[in-house]
Protein backbone atom coordinates (compact mmCIF):
# COMPACT_ATOMS: atom_id res chain seq x y z
CA UNK A 1 0.00 0.00 0.00
CA UNK A 2 1.46 3.50 -0.85
CA UNK A 3 -1.68 5.71 0.31
CA UNK A 4 1.03 7.97 2.32
CA UNK A 5 3.26 8.41 -0.63
CA UNK A 6 0.41 9.06 -2.90
CA UNK A 7 -0.95 11.54 -0.13
CA UNK A 8 2.14 13.35 -0.32
CA UNK A 9 1.96 13.73 -3.91
CA UNK A 10 -1.29 14.72 -4.38
CA UNK A 11 -1.03 17.36 -1.20
CA UNK A 12 2.55 18.58 -2.56
CA UNK A 13 0.99 19.14 -6.36
CA UNK A 14 -2.68 20.67 -4.94
CA UNK A 15 -2.13 24.43 -5.31
CA UNK A 16 -0.71 24.05 -9.27
CA UNK A 17 -3.37 23.03 -11.51
CA UNK A 18 -0.83 23.38 -15.46
CA UNK A 19 0.24 19.93 -16.41
CA UNK A 20 3.15 20.86 -15.87
CA UNK A 21 3.74 21.22 -12.75
CA UNK A 22 6.84 19.99 -11.25
CA UNK A 23 6.31 17.71 -7.76
CA UNK A 24 7.58 19.69 -5.42
CA UNK A 25 6.88 23.17 -5.77
CA UNK A 26 7.89 26.79 -4.86
CA UNK A 27 5.71 27.27 -2.31
CA UNK A 28 7.41 24.41 -0.30
CA UNK A 29 10.75 25.76 -0.72
CA UNK A 30 9.92 29.54 -0.01
CA UNK A 31 9.08 28.23 3.46
CA UNK A 32 12.30 26.69 4.39
CA UNK A 33 15.12 28.94 3.10
CA UNK A 34 16.66 29.27 6.79
CA UNK A 35 17.20 25.71 6.34
CA UNK A 36 18.06 24.76 2.89
CA UNK A 37 21.60 25.53 1.15
CA UNK A 38 21.96 28.90 -0.28
CA UNK A 39 22.10 27.46 -3.66
CA UNK A 40 18.44 26.55 -3.42
CA UNK A 41 17.12 29.85 -1.61
CA UNK A 42 14.11 31.67 -3.46
CA UNK A 43 13.98 34.41 -1.48
CA UNK A 44 14.38 38.23 -2.93
CA UNK A 45 14.43 41.54 -0.95
CA UNK A 46 12.26 42.98 -3.46
CA UNK A 47 10.28 40.48 -5.39
CA UNK A 48 10.54 37.19 -4.03
CA UNK A 49 9.49 34.43 -6.70
CA UNK A 50 9.71 37.06 -9.37
CA UNK A 51 13.53 36.83 -9.40
CA UNK A 52 13.34 33.21 -10.73
CA UNK A 53 13.74 32.39 -14.45
CA UNK A 54 11.57 29.33 -13.84
CA UNK A 55 8.36 29.66 -11.07
CA UNK A 56 8.19 26.12 -11.77
CA UNK A 57 11.66 25.02 -11.47
CA UNK A 58 13.11 22.34 -9.39
CA UNK A 59 16.39 23.59 -10.05
CA UNK A 60 17.33 27.07 -8.85
CA UNK A 61 19.23 29.38 -11.11
CA UNK A 62 20.50 33.22 -10.45
CA UNK A 63 18.34 35.71 -12.47
CA UNK A 64 18.97 36.42 -15.57
CA UNK A 65 18.10 39.62 -17.20
CA UNK A 66 17.30 39.73 -20.76
CA UNK A 67 18.08 42.50 -23.61
CA UNK A 68 15.98 43.40 -26.70
CA UNK A 69 18.07 42.00 -30.07
CA UNK A 70 19.83 44.79 -31.89
CA UNK A 71 18.06 45.97 -35.43
CA UNK A 72 20.28 47.14 -38.09
CA UNK A 73 17.62 50.40 -39.07
CA UNK A 74 19.76 51.00 -41.95
CA UNK A 75 18.77 47.99 -44.09
CA UNK A 76 15.58 46.59 -42.03
CA UNK A 77 17.78 43.07 -41.74
CA UNK A 78 17.58 42.08 -37.85
CA UNK A 79 21.20 41.05 -37.05
CA UNK A 80 21.21 37.79 -35.01
CA UNK A 81 22.72 38.32 -31.58
CA UNK A 82 25.71 36.68 -30.47
CA UNK A 83 24.98 33.57 -27.83
CA UNK A 84 27.37 33.38 -24.96
CA UNK A 85 28.88 29.82 -23.97
CA UNK A 86 27.35 30.57 -20.76
CA UNK A 87 23.97 31.71 -22.09
CA UNK A 88 24.08 28.40 -24.10
CA UNK A 89 24.57 26.35 -21.23
CA UNK A 90 21.76 27.87 -19.35
CA UNK A 91 19.76 27.63 -21.91
CA UNK A 92 20.68 23.78 -22.36
CA UNK A 93 20.21 23.22 -18.72
CA UNK A 94 16.68 24.62 -18.86
CA UNK A 95 15.50 22.70 -21.77
CA UNK A 96 16.61 19.40 -19.87
CA UNK A 97 14.98 20.60 -16.64
CA UNK A 98 11.55 21.87 -18.72
CA UNK A 99 11.83 17.84 -19.77
CA UNK A 100 12.40 16.54 -16.39
CA UNK A 101 9.46 18.78 -15.11
CA UNK A 102 6.75 17.51 -18.12
CA UNK A 103 7.74 13.52 -17.91
CA UNK A 104 4.21 12.06 -17.13
CA UNK A 105 5.91 8.28 -16.50
CA UNK A 106 8.07 7.34 -14.58
CA UNK A 107 10.21 6.00 -17.35
CA UNK A 108 10.01 9.77 -18.96
CA UNK A 109 10.92 10.92 -15.64
CA UNK A 110 14.38 8.43 -15.45
CA UNK A 111 15.08 9.09 -18.94
CA UNK A 112 15.06 12.88 -18.26
CA UNK A 113 17.07 12.64 -14.87
CA UNK A 114 19.95 11.08 -16.66
CA UNK A 115 20.60 13.57 -18.83
CA UNK A 116 20.18 16.02 -15.56
CA UNK A 117 22.80 14.03 -13.83
CA UNK A 118 25.31 15.11 -17.14
CA UNK A 119 24.68 18.98 -16.56
CA UNK A 120 24.22 19.49 -12.86
CA UNK A 121 25.73 18.84 -9.66
CA UNK A 122 25.05 16.31 -7.14
CA UNK A 123 24.43 19.00 -4.83
CA UNK A 124 22.01 20.65 -7.00
CA UNK A 125 19.60 17.81 -7.83
CA UNK A 126 18.27 17.00 -4.06
CA UNK A 127 14.93 17.90 -4.92
CA UNK A 128 14.82 15.92 -8.36
CA UNK A 129 15.98 13.02 -6.59
CA UNK A 130 13.14 13.40 -3.97
CA UNK A 131 10.47 13.73 -6.87
CA UNK A 132 11.77 10.34 -8.48
CA UNK A 133 11.74 8.84 -5.39
CA UNK A 134 8.03 9.62 -4.55
CA UNK A 135 7.10 8.31 -7.60
CA UNK A 136 8.33 5.38 -8.04
CA UNK A 137 7.52 4.47 -4.41
CA UNK A 138 4.15 5.91 -5.91
CA UNK A 139 4.80 3.10 -8.57
CA UNK A 140 5.63 0.34 -5.75
CA UNK A 141 7.54 -1.86 -8.55
CA UNK A 142 11.16 -0.92 -7.46
CA UNK A 143 11.30 -0.04 -3.75
CA UNK A 144 15.03 -0.66 -3.86
CA UNK A 145 15.69 1.95 -6.67
CA UNK A 146 13.08 4.34 -4.71
CA UNK A 147 15.39 3.54 -1.67
CA UNK A 148 18.63 4.93 -3.77
CA UNK A 149 17.54 7.75 -5.06
CA UNK A 150 15.66 8.80 -1.54
CA UNK A 151 19.44 8.06 -0.16
CA UNK A 152 21.07 10.46 -2.52
CA UNK A 153 18.22 12.86 -1.48
CA UNK A 154 19.09 12.92 2.09
CA UNK A 155 22.92 13.24 1.52
CA UNK A 156 21.72 16.63 -0.28
CA UNK A 157 19.21 17.52 1.72
CA UNK A 158 20.53 17.02 4.86
CA UNK A 159 23.25 19.51 5.49
CA UNK A 160 23.99 18.33 9.13
CA UNK A 161 23.63 21.19 11.09
CA UNK A 162 20.92 19.97 13.47
CA UNK A 163 17.93 22.50 12.16
CA UNK A 164 14.86 20.78 11.54
CA UNK A 165 14.15 20.89 7.78
CA UNK A 166 10.43 20.36 5.81
CA UNK A 167 12.30 18.70 2.71
CA UNK A 168 14.33 16.41 5.09
CA UNK A 169 11.37 15.31 6.85
CA UNK A 170 9.61 14.34 3.44
CA UNK A 171 12.60 12.24 2.41
CA UNK A 172 12.96 10.46 5.75
CA UNK A 173 8.92 9.34 4.99
CA UNK A 174 9.73 8.19 1.59
CA UNK A 175 12.76 6.23 2.92
CA UNK A 176 10.32 4.96 5.71
CA UNK A 177 7.72 4.21 3.17
CA UNK A 178 10.39 2.01 0.74
CA UNK A 179 12.01 0.57 4.05
CA UNK A 180 8.23 -1.02 5.18
CA UNK A 181 7.37 -2.12 1.57
CA UNK A 182 11.28 -3.77 1.94
CA UNK A 183 10.16 -5.42 5.32
CA UNK A 184 13.01 -3.51 6.86
CA UNK A 185 10.63 -2.75 9.39
CA UNK A 186 13.04 -1.13 12.14
CA UNK A 187 15.08 1.26 9.82
CA UNK A 188 11.28 2.32 8.81
CA UNK A 189 10.51 2.71 12.08
CA UNK A 190 13.96 4.60 12.42
CA UNK A 191 13.56 6.90 9.91
CA UNK A 192 9.88 7.42 10.08
CA UNK A 193 10.33 8.79 14.31
CA UNK A 194 13.17 10.91 13.12
CA UNK A 195 10.68 12.85 10.33
CA UNK A 196 7.79 12.98 13.00
CA UNK A 197 10.02 14.73 15.18
CA UNK A 198 11.19 17.15 12.83
CA UNK A 199 7.53 17.85 11.78
CA UNK A 200 6.98 18.77 15.49
CA UNK A 201 10.03 21.04 15.74
CA UNK A 202 8.78 22.70 12.46
CA UNK A 203 5.63 23.62 13.96
CA UNK A 204 6.76 24.93 17.16
CA UNK A 205 9.34 27.25 15.99
CA UNK A 206 6.96 28.26 13.48
CA UNK A 207 9.35 28.32 10.14
CA UNK A 208 7.05 26.35 8.49
CA UNK A 209 3.44 27.04 7.51
CA UNK A 210 1.16 24.21 9.98
CA UNK A 211 -0.70 23.51 6.53
CA UNK A 212 1.86 22.39 4.53
CA UNK A 213 2.97 20.43 8.00
CA UNK A 214 0.13 18.44 8.40
CA UNK A 215 -0.51 15.97 5.29
CA UNK A 216 2.94 15.38 5.32
CA UNK A 217 2.79 14.61 9.08
CA UNK A 218 -0.47 12.37 8.29
CA UNK A 219 1.43 10.61 6.23
CA UNK A 220 4.41 9.93 8.36
CA UNK A 221 1.64 8.72 11.20
CA UNK A 222 -0.20 6.68 8.94
CA UNK A 223 3.25 4.46 7.71
CA UNK A 224 4.44 4.52 11.73
CA UNK A 225 1.11 2.60 12.16
CA UNK A 226 1.32 0.31 9.38
CA UNK A 227 4.98 -0.80 10.68
CA UNK A 228 4.04 -1.07 13.89
CA UNK A 229 1.30 -3.42 13.04
CA UNK A 230 3.31 -5.02 10.93
CA UNK A 231 5.64 -5.98 14.02
CA UNK A 232 2.40 -6.81 16.45
CA UNK A 233 2.74 -3.35 18.04
CA UNK A 234 -0.85 -2.92 18.12
CA UNK A 235 -1.62 -0.64 20.47
CA UNK A 236 0.96 1.71 19.62
CA UNK A 237 -0.63 1.52 15.79
CA UNK A 238 -3.80 2.74 17.18
CA UNK A 239 -2.34 5.70 19.27
CA UNK A 240 -0.41 6.63 15.92
CA UNK A 241 -4.23 5.89 14.01
CA UNK A 242 -6.05 8.89 16.38
CA UNK A 243 -3.51 10.73 15.68
CA UNK A 244 -4.12 11.04 11.73
CA UNK A 245 -7.58 11.00 12.57
CA UNK A 246 -6.98 14.10 14.82
CA UNK A 247 -5.43 16.09 11.50
CA UNK A 248 -7.96 15.00 9.10
CA UNK A 249 -11.26 16.42 11.19
CA UNK A 250 -8.59 19.49 11.61
CA UNK A 251 -8.03 19.66 7.60
CA UNK A 252 -11.29 18.00 6.35
CA UNK A 253 -15.37 18.78 5.74
CA UNK A 254 -16.63 17.21 8.54
CA UNK A 255 -19.30 15.15 6.30
CA UNK A 256 -16.53 13.86 4.23
CA UNK A 257 -16.54 10.34 2.65
CA UNK A 258 -12.69 9.83 4.09
CA UNK A 259 -13.47 11.32 7.98
CA UNK A 260 -15.93 8.87 7.67
CA UNK A 261 -13.27 5.91 6.34
CA UNK A 262 -10.81 6.82 9.42
CA UNK A 263 -13.19 6.33 11.94
CA UNK A 264 -14.16 3.13 10.30
CA UNK A 265 -10.12 1.68 9.97
CA UNK A 266 -9.39 3.32 13.64
CA UNK A 267 -12.47 1.10 15.04
CA UNK A 268 -11.32 -1.69 12.94
CA UNK A 269 -7.98 -1.38 14.65
CA UNK A 270 -9.78 -1.34 18.08
CA UNK A 271 -11.52 -4.24 16.95
CA UNK A 272 -8.01 -6.41 16.34
CA UNK A 273 -7.17 -5.70 20.05
CA UNK A 274 -10.94 -6.98 20.89
CA UNK A 275 -11.56 -3.89 22.20
CA UNK A 276 -14.98 -3.41 21.38
CA UNK A 277 -15.81 -0.35 23.48
CA UNK A 278 -13.77 2.01 22.68
CA UNK A 279 -14.22 0.79 19.13
CA UNK A 280 -18.56 1.55 19.42
CA UNK A 281 -17.91 4.95 19.10
CA UNK A 282 -15.65 4.90 16.18
CA UNK A 283 -17.73 3.09 13.76
CA UNK A 284 -21.14 4.94 14.91
CA UNK A 285 -19.02 8.09 13.70
CA UNK A 286 -18.18 6.29 10.47
CA UNK A 287 -21.89 5.28 9.75
CA UNK A 288 -23.50 8.89 10.81
CA UNK A 289 -21.25 10.58 8.54
CA UNK A 290 -21.61 8.47 5.56
CA UNK A 291 -25.25 8.25 5.99
CA UNK A 292 -25.39 12.15 6.11
CA UNK A 293 -23.42 12.45 2.73
CA UNK A 294 -24.03 9.22 0.77
CA UNK A 295 -27.39 7.96 1.78
CA UNK A 296 -28.45 4.99 3.09
CA UNK A 297 -27.53 2.73 0.29
CA UNK A 298 -24.28 3.69 -0.13
CA UNK A 299 -21.61 0.51 -0.10
CA UNK A 300 -19.79 2.64 2.47
CA UNK A 301 -22.87 2.35 4.96
CA UNK A 302 -22.93 -1.49 4.37
CA UNK A 303 -19.02 -1.72 5.32
CA UNK A 304 -20.20 0.31 8.59
CA UNK A 305 -23.59 -1.91 9.60
CA UNK A 306 -21.03 -5.01 8.95
CA UNK A 307 -18.20 -3.73 11.44
CA UNK A 308 -20.78 -2.53 13.76
CA UNK A 309 -22.28 -6.07 13.62
CA UNK A 310 -19.06 -7.17 14.50
CA UNK A 311 -18.75 -4.77 17.03
CA UNK A 312 -22.03 -5.26 18.94
CA UNK A 313 -21.17 -9.34 18.78
CA UNK A 314 -18.27 -8.50 20.53
CA UNK A 315 -20.11 -6.70 23.01
CA UNK A 316 -22.70 -9.77 23.46
CA UNK A 317 -25.41 -7.56 22.49
CA UNK A 318 -26.30 -9.89 19.75
CA UNK A 319 -29.65 -8.57 18.56
CA UNK A 320 -28.05 -5.33 17.49
CA UNK A 321 -25.34 -6.96 15.78
CA UNK A 322 -28.33 -8.71 13.05
CA UNK A 323 -30.38 -6.28 13.17
CA UNK A 324 -26.89 -4.66 11.55
CA UNK A 325 -26.07 -7.71 9.73
CA UNK A 326 -29.70 -7.61 7.75
CA UNK A 327 -29.40 -3.76 7.06
CA UNK A 328 -25.80 -4.39 5.55
CA UNK A 329 -27.00 -7.17 3.70
CA UNK A 330 -29.90 -5.34 1.74
CA UNK A 331 -27.58 -2.63 0.95
CA UNK A 332 -25.02 -5.32 -0.84
CA UNK A 333 -27.40 -6.99 -2.58
CA UNK A 334 -28.26 -4.09 -4.13
CA UNK A 335 -24.81 -3.47 -5.79
CA UNK A 336 -24.49 -6.74 -6.60
CA UNK A 337 -21.47 -7.76 -3.80
CA UNK A 338 -21.64 -11.09 -4.37
CA UNK A 339 -18.96 -12.17 -2.52
CA UNK A 340 -19.42 -9.75 0.61
CA UNK A 341 -23.28 -10.58 0.62
CA UNK A 342 -21.79 -14.03 1.02
CA UNK A 343 -19.54 -13.58 3.99
CA UNK A 344 -22.18 -11.31 5.65
CA UNK A 345 -25.17 -14.38 5.71
CA UNK A 346 -22.05 -16.29 7.21
CA UNK A 347 -22.02 -13.35 9.86
CA UNK A 348 -25.36 -13.32 10.40
CA UNK A 349 -25.77 -17.20 11.01
CA UNK A 350 -23.37 -16.59 13.75
CA UNK A 351 -25.01 -13.92 15.28
CA UNK A 352 -28.18 -16.09 15.07
CA UNK A 353 -26.17 -19.39 16.71
CA UNK A 354 -24.74 -16.86 19.35
CA UNK A 355 -28.77 -16.14 20.07
CA UNK A 356 -29.72 -19.82 20.40
CA UNK A 357 -31.31 -19.66 17.09
CA UNK A 358 -29.56 -22.88 16.01
CA UNK A 359 -32.05 -24.19 13.78
CA UNK A 360 -32.61 -20.75 11.26
CA UNK A 361 -28.90 -20.53 11.30
CA UNK A 362 -28.18 -24.23 9.52
CA UNK A 363 -31.03 -23.20 7.19
CA UNK A 364 -29.16 -19.84 6.92
CA UNK A 365 -26.12 -21.63 6.09
CA UNK A 366 -27.90 -24.24 3.92
CA UNK A 367 -28.41 -22.01 1.28
CA UNK A 368 -25.04 -20.54 1.33
CA UNK A 369 -23.20 -23.17 0.98
CA UNK A 370 -25.19 -23.88 -2.33
CA UNK A 371 -23.68 -20.54 -3.65
CA UNK A 372 -19.87 -21.54 -2.83
CA UNK A 373 -17.09 -23.02 -5.18
CA UNK A 374 -16.65 -26.88 -3.60
CA UNK A 375 -12.75 -26.08 -2.42
CA UNK A 376 -13.24 -22.22 -2.13
CA UNK A 377 -12.39 -21.17 1.27
CA UNK A 378 -15.56 -19.49 1.79
CA UNK A 379 -17.36 -22.89 1.79
CA UNK A 380 -14.36 -24.16 4.50
CA UNK A 381 -15.77 -20.84 6.70
CA UNK A 382 -20.01 -22.33 6.15
CA UNK A 383 -18.51 -26.11 7.51
CA UNK A 384 -16.94 -24.21 10.77
CA UNK A 385 -20.57 -22.45 11.02
CA UNK A 386 -22.32 -25.61 10.75
CA UNK A 387 -20.50 -27.18 12.99
CA UNK A 388 -20.49 -25.11 15.72
CA UNK A 389 -24.23 -25.14 15.29
CA UNK A 390 -24.37 -28.71 14.98
CA UNK A 391 -22.28 -28.78 18.31
CA UNK A 392 -25.20 -27.12 19.97
CA UNK A 393 -27.98 -29.34 18.96
CA UNK A 394 -25.43 -31.70 20.24
CA UNK A 395 -25.01 -33.64 17.50
CA UNK A 396 -21.10 -34.44 17.49
CA UNK A 397 -20.55 -37.03 14.31
CA UNK A 398 -22.18 -34.43 12.25
CA UNK A 399 -20.41 -31.82 13.75
CA UNK A 400 -16.89 -33.31 13.44
CA UNK A 401 -18.02 -34.42 9.54
CA UNK A 402 -18.52 -30.50 9.05
CA UNK A 403 -14.92 -30.13 10.91
CA UNK A 404 -13.23 -32.43 8.62
CA UNK A 405 -14.79 -31.19 5.39
CA UNK A 406 -13.34 -27.73 6.35
CA UNK A 407 -9.75 -28.75 7.69
CA UNK A 408 -9.85 -31.00 3.69
CA UNK A 409 -10.45 -27.21 2.00
CA UNK A 410 -8.10 -25.44 4.35
CA UNK A 411 -5.26 -28.22 4.23
CA UNK A 412 -5.09 -26.65 0.39
CA UNK A 413 -5.01 -22.90 1.22
CA UNK A 414 -2.34 -22.57 3.75
CA UNK A 415 0.40 -20.94 1.73
CA UNK A 416 -1.69 -18.82 -0.22
CA UNK A 417 -4.36 -17.54 2.62
CA UNK A 418 -2.21 -17.75 5.78
CA UNK A 419 -3.79 -15.67 8.23
CA UNK A 420 -7.40 -16.90 7.09
CA UNK A 421 -6.46 -20.29 7.47
CA UNK A 422 -4.50 -19.93 11.08
CA UNK A 423 -7.81 -18.07 12.20
CA UNK A 424 -10.34 -20.49 10.67
CA UNK A 425 -7.82 -23.64 12.43
CA UNK A 426 -8.33 -21.20 15.90
CA UNK A 427 -11.81 -21.40 15.91
CA UNK A 428 -12.08 -25.36 14.91
CA UNK A 429 -9.65 -25.97 17.45
CA UNK A 430 -12.34 -24.07 19.71
CA UNK A 431 -15.36 -26.18 18.78
CA UNK A 432 -12.58 -29.83 19.08
CA UNK A 433 -12.06 -27.80 23.04
CA UNK A 434 -16.16 -27.44 23.38
CA UNK A 435 -16.56 -31.49 22.66
CA UNK A 436 -14.17 -32.37 25.22
CA UNK A 437 -11.91 -33.14 21.98
CA UNK A 438 -8.20 -31.71 24.01
CA UNK A 439 -5.91 -33.25 22.28
CA UNK A 440 -6.97 -32.68 18.69
CA UNK A 441 -7.41 -29.01 19.94
CA UNK A 442 -3.74 -28.81 20.87
CA UNK A 443 -2.76 -30.35 17.33
CA UNK A 444 -4.59 -27.79 15.63
CA UNK A 445 -3.40 -25.21 17.53
CA UNK A 446 0.65 -26.06 17.59
CA UNK A 447 -0.02 -26.12 13.51
CA UNK A 448 -1.78 -22.62 13.85
CA UNK A 449 1.15 -20.94 15.52
CA UNK A 450 3.84 -22.78 13.55
CA UNK A 451 1.82 -20.44 10.56
CA UNK A 452 1.69 -17.45 12.64
CA UNK A 453 5.17 -17.06 13.66
CA UNK A 454 6.35 -16.29 10.54
CA UNK A 455 4.08 -13.63 10.26
CA UNK A 456 5.36 -10.59 12.29
CA UNK A 457 2.17 -8.80 12.08
CA UNK A 458 0.40 -11.35 13.83
CA UNK A 459 2.17 -11.31 17.30
CA UNK A 460 -1.02 -10.59 18.73
CA UNK A 461 -3.00 -13.73 17.43
CA UNK A 462 0.25 -16.23 18.21
CA UNK A 463 0.24 -14.85 21.64
CA UNK A 464 -3.48 -15.77 22.07
CA UNK A 465 -2.98 -19.15 19.82
CA UNK A 466 0.01 -20.00 22.67
CA UNK A 467 -2.18 -18.93 25.61
CA UNK A 468 -4.80 -21.35 24.43
CA UNK A 469 -2.08 -23.69 24.02
CA UNK A 470 -0.71 -23.45 27.34
CA UNK A 471 -4.67 -23.49 29.04
CA UNK A 472 -5.25 -26.76 27.30
CA UNK A 473 -1.76 -28.12 28.94
CA UNK A 474 -2.70 -27.22 32.45
CA UNK A 475 -6.43 -28.83 31.76
CA UNK A 476 -4.75 -32.12 31.09
CA UNK A 477 -2.74 -31.85 33.36
CA UNK A 478 0.30 -31.23 31.59
CA UNK A 479 1.89 -28.47 33.95
CA UNK A 480 5.07 -28.72 32.84
CA UNK A 481 4.55 -28.45 29.29
CA UNK A 482 2.07 -25.37 29.96
CA UNK A 483 4.28 -22.86 31.49
CA UNK A 484 6.63 -21.75 28.61
CA UNK A 485 3.64 -21.65 26.88
CA UNK A 486 1.82 -19.31 29.10
CA UNK A 487 5.10 -17.08 29.52
CA UNK A 488 5.67 -16.83 25.74
CA UNK A 489 2.32 -15.49 25.32
CA UNK A 490 2.11 -13.01 28.20
CA UNK A 491 5.43 -11.41 26.47
CA UNK A 492 3.87 -11.18 23.06
CA UNK A 493 0.19 -9.84 24.18
CA UNK A 494 1.88 -7.18 26.10
CA UNK A 495 3.93 -6.15 23.53
CA UNK A 496 1.08 -5.95 21.25
CA UNK A 497 -1.82 -5.01 23.32
CA UNK A 498 -0.02 -3.19 26.49
CA UNK A 499 0.68 -4.39 29.99
CA UNK A 500 -2.91 -3.45 31.00
CA UNK A 501 -5.00 -5.70 28.74
CA UNK A 502 -7.47 -7.47 30.29
CA UNK A 503 -6.30 -10.84 28.07
CA UNK A 504 -2.66 -10.75 29.61
CA UNK A 505 -4.56 -11.14 33.57
CA UNK A 506 -5.93 -14.10 32.09
CA UNK A 507 -3.00 -15.64 31.04
CA UNK A 508 -1.04 -14.54 34.62
CA UNK A 509 -3.97 -15.96 36.35
CA UNK A 510 -3.27 -19.46 34.76
CA UNK A 511 0.15 -19.15 35.16
CA UNK A 512 -0.60 -18.91 39.19
CA UNK A 513 -2.65 -21.99 38.98
CA UNK A 514 0.37 -23.94 37.40
CA UNK A 515 2.78 -23.04 39.71
CA UNK A 516 -0.04 -24.11 42.78
CA UNK A 517 -0.47 -26.82 40.61
CA UNK A 518 3.66 -27.45 40.95
CA UNK A 519 3.63 -26.19 44.51
CA UNK A 520 5.55 -23.51 44.01
CA UNK A 521 3.14 -21.25 46.07
CA UNK A 522 5.32 -18.10 46.10
CA UNK A 523 5.52 -17.88 42.23
CA UNK A 524 1.94 -18.37 42.24
CA UNK A 525 1.31 -15.81 44.45
CA UNK A 526 3.13 -13.48 42.39
CA UNK A 527 1.34 -14.36 39.08
CA UNK A 528 -2.32 -13.93 40.96
CA UNK A 529 -1.55 -10.82 41.77
CA UNK A 530 0.01 -8.94 38.43
CA UNK A 531 -3.02 -10.79 37.47
CA UNK A 532 -5.35 -9.08 40.04
CA UNK A 533 -3.86 -5.76 39.32
CA UNK A 534 -4.58 -6.12 35.45
CA UNK A 535 -7.91 -7.42 36.16
CA UNK A 536 -9.08 -4.42 38.34
CA UNK A 537 -7.56 -1.65 35.80
CA UNK A 538 -9.16 -3.76 32.58
CA UNK A 539 -12.42 -4.64 34.16
CA UNK A 540 -13.05 -2.96 37.74
CA UNK A 541 -12.34 -4.28 40.96
CA UNK A 542 -16.31 -5.40 41.40
CA UNK A 543 -16.20 -7.75 37.77
CA UNK A 544 -16.75 -11.25 38.76
CA UNK A 545 -12.62 -12.38 36.92
CA UNK A 546 -11.08 -9.94 39.50
CA UNK A 547 -12.89 -11.03 42.36
CA UNK A 548 -11.68 -14.89 40.87
CA UNK A 549 -8.10 -13.32 41.00
CA UNK A 550 -8.76 -11.42 44.68
CA UNK A 551 -9.53 -15.49 45.64
CA UNK A 552 -6.68 -17.24 43.67
CA UNK A 553 -4.19 -14.92 45.40
CA UNK A 554 -5.51 -15.71 48.74
CA UNK A 555 -5.38 -19.05 48.02
CA UNK A 556 -1.34 -18.61 47.41
CA UNK A 557 -0.84 -16.70 50.71
CA UNK A 558 -2.38 -19.51 52.48
CA UNK A 559 -0.14 -22.19 50.69
CA UNK A 560 2.52 -19.74 51.61
CA UNK A 561 1.27 -20.42 55.54
CA UNK A 562 0.07 -16.81 55.31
Amino acid sequence: MKRASILLLSHLTRQKPKTLTPLLSRNYLSSNTTNTPSYYSLHSPTNNLKSCTKTNGLIIKPHQSQSNPSRNSGTLVETTPQISSRQKKIKERSQIEEAFESAATVEGMLEAFKDMEACFDERELGLALLKVGLKLDQQGEDPEKALTFATRALKVLDIGDDKPSFLVAMTLQLMGSVSYSLKRFNDSLGYLNRAKRMLGRLEEEGTTNVEDIRPVLHAVLLELSNVKTAMGRREEAIDNLKKCLEIKELTMDKGSKELGVANRELAEAYVAVLNFNEALPFGLKALDIHKSGLGDYSVEVAYDRKLLGVIYSGLEEHDKALEQNVLSQKVLKSWGLRSELLHAEIDAANMQIALGKYDEAINTLKGVVQQTEKDGGTRALVFISMAKALCHLEKIADAKRCLEIACGILDKKETASPVEVAEAYSEIAMLYENMNEFETAISLLKRTQSMLEKLPQEQHSEGSVSARIGWLLLLTGKVTQAIPYLESAAEMLKESFGSKHFGIGYVYNNLGAAYLELDRPQSAAQMFAVAKDIMDAALGPHHADSIEAYQNLSKAYSAMGR
